[in-house]
C-alpha cells in the first residue's frame, strides 16, 4: 500500500463533500457553474442544436414574418413527426457506433404492407398496423443475426437491406404502384386532422411538468444517497415551474391556430419513453457502455449480443412506425414512400441533434431537436420561395457543422482526459 493512498482517498471524500455543500449553498448558481465546467470540458450536450434553433428562427422570422406564426409552427411539428420517429431509431443505433441505411426502405415497406392489408385484404386497422410493425421488427432481427453471427458491418447489411426492401415494397404494391387510403381512416385522421382539445393540451403540460419533477426528485435523492452533488428541493421546484410555464406558453401559442396534433404528441411520447429506457434502465446503460467500448462492456458482463439485437429490432420497428405515420399524413402508400431524402433526413436529424457518430454519446431528444432543425430549414426556405437545391445545400452545411462540433468536442474531452 502506498503512503499517498489515504491522502488521495481523503481528498476525494472532501471534494465530494465540498461539491455537495456548494450545491446546497449556491443552488442555481452551483448548477450553472457545474454546467459551465462541463461545456469547457467539451460536454456540449444539446447546447449547439438549441443555439442553432434560435439562430434559424431569428433569421427566417426576420426574412418572413409568417415563419414563427402559430399556423406555420403547427404544420412544422406535424411534418416533423414521421421522420422524427425514424430518427429516434437511428439515435439508438448510433449510440452503438453503428448505422442503419435502410430505414427509409423499411418505412416504405411498412406503409405498403399496411395499405394492402387494409384496402386489398379488408383487414381491421389494428391488425394491419401490427402486421406492418411486426415486419419492421423481423427485419431488425435479421440484421442483428447477420451482424452478430457473421460480423458483417452494419453499413453493408443495411445497404443491402435498402435495396432489397425497396424491391419488396414495389412487389407488395403491385402494378398499381399507389394505394390511396380513405380520409375517414383512423390513420389518416391521426396524421392530418387529429388535434388535442385545448383544455386537454394544458392538462398534458401539467402532467409532463409533474413527471419532470418526480424524475428529477428521484434522481436528486439517489445522488444524495451516493454522496454526490444534487439539486435542492427549492431548485427543483423553480426548474419545474419554469418548464411548466414554457410548455403552457408553447401550447397556448399553438392553440391560436389548430393546436397540438395527436401525431406530434405520439412522437413526443416515444421520445420520452426511449429517453427513460436509455437513462433509467440497465438496458440503456448497457447501450451506452457497448457504444463507448464494446470489449470493456463484454468483460464487465454485459450481454453484448443481446444489446445489438434489441437495438436493431427497435430501430427497424420505429422505422416501420414512422412509415405508417407518413402514410397517414399523405393518405397513401406509393412507390415513393420512404424514398427521396427520408433516409438522409433521419440520419442527419440524429447527428444534428447531438448524437455522436463515434458511439456512446447522445440522447433521445436528439431526434426531436434534430428533425425540428431540418424541418425549420425546409419550411423557412419554402416560405422564401427557394428551390429544393438550396435546401439540400443548407442542410448539408448544417450537418457538416454538427459533425465538426462533435469531433471538436470529442478532441477536447480526450485532451482533458489525458491532462
Amino acid at each position: 500500500m502506498s503512503k499517498t493512498e489515504p491522502a488521495v482517498t481523503e481528498r476525494v471524500a472532501l471534494d465530494r463533500t465540498d461539491e455537495r455543500l456548494a450545491t446546497r449553498k449556491l443552488g442555481a448558481a452551483g448548477w450553472f457553474a457545474g454546467s459551465l465546467g462541463k461545456i469547457k470540458d467539451g460536454e456540449l450536450g444539446l447546447l449547439p442544436v438549441v443555439v442553432g434553433l434560435l439562430v434559424i428562427g431569428t433569421i427566417f422570422q426576420t426574412l418572413n414574418s409568417f415563419f414563427l406564426s402559430s399556423a406555420n409552427l403547427v404544420n412544422l411539428l406535424m411534418q416533423s413527426s414521421a421522420v422524427g420517429v425514424i430518427a429516434l431509431g437511428i439515435v439508438c443505433v448510433l449510440l452503438l457506433g453503428e448505422i442503419d441505411l435502410s430505414v427509409g426502405s423499411v418505412s416504405g415497406l411498412s406503409a405498403a404492407i399496411f395499405a394492402v392489408s387494409l384496402m386489398n385484404r379488408n383487414w381491421p386497422t389494428v391488425v394491419a398496423v401490427l402486421l406492418a410493425v411486426a415486419a419492421g421488427a423481423l427485419i431488425g432481427l435479421v440484421y442483428s443475426l447477420i451482424f452478430n453471427r457473421f460480423g458483417v458491418p452494419s453499413f453493408v447489411i443495411t445497404l443491402a437491406g435498402l435495396l432489397a426492401f425497396l424491391g419488396l415494397q414495389l412487389y407488395v404494391l403491385g402494378p398499381a404502384g399507389t394505394i390511396n387510403l380513405p380520409f375517414e381512416s383512423q390513420l389518416v385522421w391521426f396524421g392530418q386532422t387529429g388535434f388535442v382539445p385545448a383544455w386537454l393540451s394544458y392538462v398534458l403540460c401539467l402532467v409532463l411538468a409533474g413527471g419532470f419533477f418526480v424524475s428529477r426528485y428521484i434522481q436528486a435523492r439517489a445522488r444524495k444517497a451516493a454522496d454526490l452533488a444534487y439539486r435542492s428541493l427549492t431548485g427543483l421546484l423553480i426548474q419545474t415551474a419554469l418548464a411548466a410555464a414554457g410548455l403552457i406558453f408553447v401550447v397556448w401559442y399553438l392553440n391560436k391556430s389548430r393546436g397540438v396534433g395527436w401525431m406530434f404528441v405520439f412522437f413526443l411520447a416515444l421520445v420520452l419513453i426511449v429517453n427513460h429506457l436509455l437513462v433509467r434502465t440497465s438496458w440503456g446503460r448497457s447501450v451506452y457502455a457497448v457504444g463507448g467500448n464494446r470489449e470493456a462492456a463484454r468483460r464487465a458482463g454485459i450481454n453484448v449480443t443481446m444489446v445489438y439485437t434489441s437495438v436493431f429490432v427497435l430501430c427497424s420497428s420505429l422505422a416501420a412506425v414512422g412509415g405508417l405515420l407518413a402514410a397517414g399524413r399523405l393518405a397513401s402508400a406509393a412507390q415513393s414512400s420512404g424514398a427521396g431524402d427520408v433516409n438522409l433526413n433521419a440520419i442527419a436529424a440524429a447527428v444534428i441533434g447531438g448524437t455522436s457518430l463515434f458511439g456512446g454519446r447522445g440522447t433521445a431528444f436528439a431526434a426531436l431537436l434534430g428533425i425540428i432543425v431540418i424541418q425549420s430549414i425546409s419550411s423557412g426556405l419554402t416560405l422564401l420561395n427557394l428551390d429544393a437545391d438550396v435546401r439540400y445545400m443548407v442542410t448539408g452545411v448544417v450537418l457538416l457543422l454538427a459533425v465538426t462540433i462533435d469531433a471538436a468536442s470529442r478532441k477536447t474531452r480526450t485532451t482533458h482526459g489525458r491532462a
